[in-house]
């Protein structure tokens, strides 16, 4: 079955349970509630359909009815209750249902039983509900649900404590009505013991509870002075941290970080905090939770980091621990633990930060809007100062591929709520990449990852979705209508941004003049420049400054548009006086709760007419008047509910005149189109007039042009060859210039060889006179050893002579040495006679000898000494070839041809 089919046969078991109030009918009823429940249709009030409307205000209705069964009762109760887990249906259940009077009255009827299960679903389903909004004090049962609430805090029951407490924390936060009377009550010091008490409790929630409480109630007054005095305040924010970051859930943390913002909100708490020496690590542990992947726990951790980025004396303090790097001991112990990226996460708080913003899932949108917001806060202080850090630098470096990214993805079919979650998601992104460009370094770092293709298909898109959505061209409604604003919001900044970047990214500046005189840029312009936002006028006459003076610019429908949509506003404002009217005259519907009566809910008329009919009944006995109060009551709910139904026509009526209003606009907008359209349809016929008078002018001037051009060919062949032959010189001009660049480096080159020569030279002739002075003494050495030489040589004949004689005396002896021993063989007989003769002649001969001895000895020194000689001669011999060939050599450099004949023989 699905959700309308469902929707269907409840409000049908609906109306049966209310005509006839039977068991079955009231099983029937609990049983489409049960089925109704299980489908979890948490967002059944967020599409603005009438049958689910219908179906809450006969829940309303029945809840809030005593003659209900408490059974079925509580069925409805836990489906409300998961209605008001979503954010925008607790707002519709708040403010168009009234549901917290009904549970309120609910609460009254069974105020005797606490400790009911329905009490508690009751007070469970309001502390959602009431969870920051805002309760006026003159609803309906609101003075008992306070009465009920305190009573039950000093009961010291810890069943219903805990829900009275967290209920009691969201009635008196930003309320001073409901402040101002629990502050009337005579028990309200009694009440304030009660909770100082509780700040000893056991359970964080508890105590979260009671100095959220105290913190609402006694923060300006003299009990407040003694609970949050500067001695103890320190222990006070070290109690709230270790809540938040040691807190029994996500209920604990998220009321412990209200607590603070709330603080944060007192000038004199929020010097304290400044003042607090373990801030820096509370915080550091409190960014720790940013790791944690349950949207909510990072959402409340955001939003108090947002509120710590409020104070001033706290921004740079925040900011040194967002971007302070890790210390060695933490990433040698993330190391150990080998997670990576995920171990440096662990370390680094601006890393979660990144996380947060890539790709945002289902759910976690709003965490990603107020990281961006963090971050741009964050990143305004640490750029503001004069020299930016490596960290911050390295942290931008990575911010910026994960911010460009948020950029893409958008699709302008998507559903509204898409479109809008977009377009406030771009204009953060594009703040914050605006924040950053202020800075140089930081500029050049966003400009090498931007690119103008990406600012301009992302402008492009967002057109086209502001141009669907532009109230001045279709009918919407009013959300429609902030959807085209929030469109034209993102339209602007990143409009701004590519003006930014123009100079620093390729194309960007040509991007940007595209943009401006894109005729859709006429909706977010006009929206801009009569918006009520000071920021928004700014950026809207800084843009049409650039784009005034461009050709295409569409400067007449700009103003027809914002004459529109003054005319617009101007019709909404006599509407809202017109409907104030109309309130004052009609009698006020008694709500949606449709909870029963209350003397100040209804209206005059429904006064009066009850009034009629109790004094006409009066008289009637007992019995009589309990059936009369009975019809008294059912018709005061069918008064009720034709009071809402004529609520509801009267909305209906509203729509209608806006859409009248609109149609208005619509014909408005259509005359200045038709006549601006005239006017360019006349202006493009004189145009081409213009251009046929042109054209026969052109055609005249053509014939000229192509007699001058035939001239102009032969001239450019002409000049062709002239060209040609200038190349050649042009070549034959450059060989020449190489080859006298080489001849020139010659000439340099011997030019300096003739200088080095020349100084040879010199010196050569230096060397030759002193050769000369050595070249006679050696001539006087050689003619003294050439007399020595023929002296020797004498000696030496001498000595020749001499041996010869010697030797020939030898040879006569040695034939008489023969003769004798041929005379000794004959007369060997006579040997004996004449031993003696030849021992005489033996001694004789070895005299010879001995003189022989002597005279070869001799001979052999003389031949020594010639040798010596013979190689002294040829020494000087040797030195003066040398001498001979150096004084050649130097009389051809010095002379020419010098021809010098030595002679040097011996």
């Amino acid at each position: 079955m699905d959700v309308t089919t469902c929707l269907k046969s409840l409000l049908l078991a609906i109306h049966q349970y209310r005509d006839n109030r039977t068991a079955h009918n009231a099983a029937q009823l609990q049983k489409q509630v049960e089925e109704l429940s299980g489908m979890q249709c948490v967002r059944l009030l967020s599409s603005g359909q009438v049958l689910p409307s219908e179906c809450v205000c006969g829940f309303v209705e029945l809840a809030g009815d005593p003659n209900t069964s408490p059974a079925l009762t509580g069925t409805i109760i836990s489906l409300l209750a998961q209605l008001v887990c979503d954010d925008e249906s607790r707002d519709v259940l708040q403010s168009s249902y009234n549901l917290t009077s009904t549970l309120a009255s609910i609460i009254h009827c069974h105020s005797s039983t606490p400790r009911e299960p329905l009490v508690l679903q009751c007070l469970k389903v309001l502390q959602r509900l009431t969870y920051n909004g805002r309760i006026f004090h003159c609803a309906n049962y609101i003075h008992e649900l306070i009465d009920f609430l305190m009573s039950n805090i000093q009961s010291h029951n810890d069943d219903i404590t805990m829900p009275c407490l967290g209920l009691m924390a969201n009635l008196v936060r930003y309320n001073l009505s409901v402040q101002t009377h629990i502050k009337a009550l005579s028990n309200v010091k009694v009440f304030y013991r009660t909770l100082i008490n509780f700040l000893a409790h056991n359970s964080l929630t508890v105590v979260v509870f009671a100095l959220s409480i105290l913190a609402s109630l006694t923060l300006n007054e003299d009990v407040g002075e003694k609970l949050f005095h500067s001695k103890n305040i320190h222990q006070t924010f070290q109690l709230i941290f270790n809540i938040i970051v040691n807190g029994d859930g996500t209920l604990t943390r998220k009321y412990s970080v209200d607590l603070l913002v709330d603080l944060l909100k007192n000038p004199k708490m929020a010097d304290y905090l400044t003042r607090y020496e373990h801030f820096s690590v509370c915080v550091s542990q409190v960014l720790g939770l940013l790791h944690v992947k349950d949207p909510d726990s990072a959402a409340k951790v955001l939003e108090l980091l947002l509120a710590l980025c409020g104070v001033s004396g706290l921004r740079s303090l925040l900011c040194e621990v967002v971007f302070r790097p890790a210390a060695p001991r933490l990433r040698a112990a993330s190391r150990r633990q080998g997670a990576g990226l995920d171990a440096g996460q662990k370390t680094e708080p601006g890393l979660a930060l990144i996380q947060w913003l890539s790709s945002p899932a289902e759910g976690e949108e709003l965490c990603c809007l107020q990281a961006l917001q963090l971050l741009t806060e964050l990143l305004e202080e640490a750029l503001g100062s004069q020299v930016v850090s490596v960290c911050v630098l390295g942290f931008v470096e990575l911010l910026v591929p994960v911010v460009l990214d948020l950029l893409q993805g958008l699709d302008p079919a998507a559903p509204d709520s898409q479109l809008r979650t977009h377009c406030i998601r771009t204009t953060h992104t594009t703040s914050l990449l605006l924040m950053l460009c202020s800075e140089d370094s930081v500029c050049r770092v966003v400009s090498r990852q931007m690119s103008s293709q990406l600012c301009l298909s992302q402008v492009e898109r967002l057109l086209s979705c502001c141009h669907n959505n532009d109230p001045l061209t279709c009918p919407l409604t009013g959300h429609d209508s902030s959807l085209s604003q929030v469109c034209g919001e993102a339209v602007l900044k990143a409009v701004e941004l590519m003006s930014k970047l123009r100079q620093q990214v390729k194309d960007m500046e040509t991007s940007f003049y595209r943009i401006l005189q894109d005729q859709r840029m006429v909706t977010p312009l006009s929206l801009a420049l009569t918006s009520s936002h000071r920021e928004h006028v700014q950026t809207g006459l800084r843009l049409l400054l650039e784009a005034t003076p461009l050709p295409d610019f569409p400067s007449l429908v700009l103003g027809e548009s914002i004459a529109a949509n003054n005319a617009y506003r101007q019709r909404e404002a006599e509407l809202s006086v017109k409907r104030v009217a109309v309130q004052q005259d009609v009698p006020a519907p008694m709500g949606k709760s449709l909870s029963g009566p209350s003397p100040s809910s209804p209206s005059h008329s429904i006064h009066s007419l009850i009034e009629k009919l109790q004094n006409g009944m009066e008289l009637q006995d007992q019995m009589k008047d309990v059936r009369v109060s009975e019809i008294m009551d059912v018709y005061e709910q069918k008064i009720s509910s034709l009071a809402s139904k004529e609520g509801r026509l009267q909305d209906l009526l509203e729509a209608k005149a806006l859409a009248l209003s609109q149609a208005d606009r619509l014909i408005t907008q259509y005359r200045c189109q038709r006549a601006q359209a005239e006017a360019e349809a006349r202006k493009l016929a004189s145009m081409l007039k213009e251009a046929e008078q042109r054209r026969e002018e052109l055609q005249v001037e053509l014939g000229s042009q192509v007699l001058e051009a035939e001239r102009a060919k032969g001239d450019i062949e002409e000049l062709l060859q002239h060209n040609a032959r200038l190349q050649a010189d042009s070549q034959e001009h450059q060989s020449l210039k190489g080859s006298y660049n080489q001849l020139l480096n010659r000439f340099n080159e011997s030019e300096r060889l003739l200088k080095e020569l020349q100084a040879a030279h010199i010196s050569l002739i230096k060397q030759m006179d002193t050769l000369r002075k050595t070249q006679d003494t050696l001539r006087l050495q050689h003619d003294k050893a050439l007399c020595e030489l023929k002296e020797r040589q004498e000696q030496m004949k001498s000595f020749q002579s001499e041996l010869q004689q010697r030797n020939c005396d030898l040879t006569g002896l040695r034939g008489e040495l023969r003769g004798q021993e041929e005379r000794g063989r004959a007369k060997e007989k006579e040997r004996e006679e004449l031993e003696e003769t030849v021992d005489i002649l033996r001694k004789e001969l070895n005299k010879t000898e001995l003189a022989r001895k002597d005279a070869s000895i001799r001979a052999s020194s003389l031949e020594l000494q010639k040798a010596q000689v013979e190689a002294k001669l040829q020494k000087k011999e040797d030195e003066l070839n040398k001498h001979s060939s150096m004084i050649a050599m130097i009389h051809s450099l010095s002379s020419g041809k010098q021809k010098s004949d030595v002679n040097l023989s011996l």
